[in-house]
């Protein structure tokens, strides 16, 4: 800190630094801590012949955030895998990805890197129904991409390894790029697999539809059960005000640390600028008393002994204040007698 006690730029930098990661980690909390709530108070409605009934006596037809869980059954055509047999679904994604080793000039490694490269989604219309075959009810399911959470399950995995030449080799350690292959993934939304559905429930036309929900709220179509997915949300707060927390007390520990210091220097300032005042007040009193004669080697005289001759010159505070005989019984860190500032060099000063 300066003389006066303002703060450095490094510890502006440090507190605000810490102010925005706590800042962010804070919004985050909260945009995580509405999502947990919200779907917390989700209406759970049993898939059965009664749904009609009680989407008839909501307001509007509507339950505007729902929970409701079924088996995914096709409305018409299914969807074949590429590479496995007698797998059919109603949701496809196949997914090529690049895998490669990157050399790191800050580090001076090579970091493994991966890109996708290639993305394909089919989509097929599907219901939700229940599990009893004797119940007749199906909820059509809108817009399944929009969801936050899609169980899609991973049906192929395939690994193609790039060959090199030798050429090619010496090629990749010169642009610091080494390929490994290509990832080749299938995933799908099985015919008949169990599925967590969170969004708005609709009546229209005597049809149940499952879309997503309005005023922000978040839509999920999972593979696990409600209890599941609401404690993994849970989790995820807990984690995220853990964060806040920490970064939250390093932000007022180093504003803490700061202010403290600011105020230390502030209070050795003030005592300096004392202490400088009573010396010039005491030495003016001497002069004052002294006879004429004996003024100019009062003045000349040193400050802590006042029987020897000033002798050295204080850097870097530039005073000329001691003898060598006093500088040298200074105690460690030596410090100059009027301003108290550390002293890194003397300079002899030798009168003619």
């Amino acid at each position: 800190m300066e003389s006066g006690g303002r703060p450095s730029l490094g510890q502006f930098i440090l507190l605000g630094a810490s102010s925005v990661v706590t800042a962010v980690l804070y919004s985050v909390y909260r945009q995580k801590a509405r999502v947990a709530q919200e779907l917390k108070g989700a209406k759970r409605i049993h898939l059965g012949e009664d749904l009609k009934s009680i989407l008839s006596e909501a307001p509007g037809k509507c339950v505007p955030y729902a929970v409701i869980e079924g088996a995914v059954r096709s409305v018409k055509e299914t969807l074949n895998s590429q590479f496995v047999e007698n797998c059919k679904g109603v949701i496809q994604r196949l997914t090529l990805q690049e895998h490669k080793m990157v050399w790191n000039r800050t580090t001076h490694l090579w970091n493994d890197c991966s890109k996708i490269i290639h993305q394909r989604t089919n989509t097929v219309p599907f219901d939700l129904v229940p599990h009893e075959d004797s119940v007749d009810m199906a909820v059509r399911v809108l817009k399944p991409l929009d969801s936050q959470d899609l169980g899609l399950e991973t049906v192929y995995e395939k690994f193609h390894p790039s060959i090199q030449s030798f050429t090619d080799v010496i090629g990749h350690y010169i642009s610091g790029e080494r390929p490994k292959g290509i990832q080749e993934t299938e995933e799908m939304l099985k015919v008949g697999a169990t599925l967590t559905g969170v969004g708005e429930l609709v009546l229209d036309n005597n049809s149940v539809r499952l879309q997503p929900p309005k005023q922000g709220m978040q839509y999920y179509l999972s593979s696990q059960d409600f209890d599941s997915l609401l404690q993994r949300q849970e989790s995820s707060v807990r984690l995220w005000k853990v964060l806040t927390l920490v970064f939250g007390f390093a932000t007022c520990a180093a504003l803490f640390f700061v202010l403290r210091k600011h105020y230390l220097q502030r209070q050795e300032w003030l005592r300096l600028r004392q202490m400088e005042k009573e010396f010039q007040e005491h030495e003016a009193q001497l002069l004052s008393r002294a006879k004429p004669e004996d003024r100019e080697s009062l003045k000349s005289a040193c400050v802590v002994c006042l029987s020897n001759f000033k002798s050295c010159v204080f850097l870097e505070c530039g005073h000329v204040c001691s003898c060598a005989e006093c500088y040298r019984a200074l105690p460690e860190p030596k410090k100059c007698p009027i301003c108290r500032q550390e002293i890194t060099r003397v300079i002899p000063l030798f009168n003619s």
